[in-house]
């Protein structure tokens, strides 16, 4: 395994599982697949962690859920203060001495109640990234598993408006395809998909098309490769094998500054050879052992994501 590799990861569940599943067990004892102890060998490793707002939350209910996750995340921040440390400005972002760099991301935009001013709101308790929607339709627009797929709404684009105003990633994993082109037509800034696969060789709709991949990649943003089992094969039959196949593809379309992992560890069932966090070392010792460059798999693994947050979120 390698010892001292850094790791960048665009999605996890973890503070949601612990949240609301584990009685709020704490991050150094984490969930399924992430803990501070169990990713003491990576060397510089900054994780977004995901504020998840299940569907059937709407208005004050998302509001009341969602600070119930941002508030978790913070008391880790005073429990584990060298440790776990928030990084919502450029000295927490670099700061070398913390083992974990968190990052916060809402899944979900009805986190925003429909209020525009939330955006502030999510931004001032640390907010840097949001996942428009989830599976359905919320405020903003329809999530792929909504059966119009309609795409932004007003509010939506407003609410995308108001992210890049504020240096906040606008996040198209779960967004409905019209949801998609919709961004792609207003957002002034390069958006992301934090965790999404190619659609070309598994046809589940939470995956992306070519196009898709190469509008993401030409204009600067920057797509996480997802670890579940049903993103990365129809039949789930999935090993991690299947990931390299989905980067080797992704890289066919140009993506050699775009593409990074956003495993969605503890939000879904990943490959059987894998366990979790741990797992990241064989990984990338797997990408070297198939010839990739390690200048490449160190952008697939760290730098593409550190230099989209760096130019775009933090502005260096």
């Amino acid at each position: 395994m390698n010892k001292t590799m850094d790791l960048f990861d665009l999605h996890c569940d973890t503070a949601f599982e612990c949240a609301t599943k584990l009685g709020g067990a704490d991050i150094n004892k984490g969930a399924r697949h992430i803990s501070l102890a169990r990713a003491g060998y990576l060397n510089n490793w900054r994780q977004v962690f995901a504020i998840f707002m299940p569907d059937e939350y709407r208005g004050e209910a998302a509001e009341r859920h969602y600070e119930r996750v941002r508030d978790y995340l913070h008391r880790q921040a005073k429990i584990f203060p060298r440790e776990f440390v928030i990084a919502n400005d450029s000295d927490g972002f670099h700061d070398n001495a913390a083992k974990c760099r968190a990052i916060i991301s809402v899944e979900g935009g009805s986190a925003l109640a429909g209020k525009i001013e939330r955006v502030q709101s999510l931004y001032n308790d640390g907010v840097r990234l949001i996942t428009l929607t989830w599976n359905d339709s919320n405020e903003l627009a329809d999530g792929i598993r909504a059966e119009k797929g309609r795409g932004l709404t007003d509010f939506g684009r407003n609410a995308v408006r108001e992210m890049n105003r504020l240096h906040m990633a606008v996040d198209v994993s779960h967004l409905s395809d019209a949801g998609f082109y919709d961004v792609a037509e207003i957002s002034e800034a390069p958006f992301v998909a934090s965790h999404s696969n190619a659609r070309k060789l598994c046809g589940n709709a939470r995956n992306l098309t070519d196009d898709m991949i190469s509008i993401i990649s030409s204009r600067g943003g920057v797509i996480g490769l997802n670890f579940y089992v049903g993103f990365l094969r129809e039949d789930e039959n999935a090993h991690m094998t299947d990931i390299l196949r989905h980067a080797e593809y992704m890289l066919s379309l140009g993506c050699e500054n775009c593409l990074c992992l956003g495993s969605d560890f503890d939000g879904c069932d990943i490959p059987p050879d894998m366990s979790g966090i741990e797992s990241m070392g064989e990984l990338y010792e797997h990408f070297l052992r198939l010839n990739y460059s390690e200048d490449l798999v160190k952008k697939i693994f760290s730098r593409n994501a550190e230099n989209y947050f760096k130019k775009y979120i933090f502005e260096d």
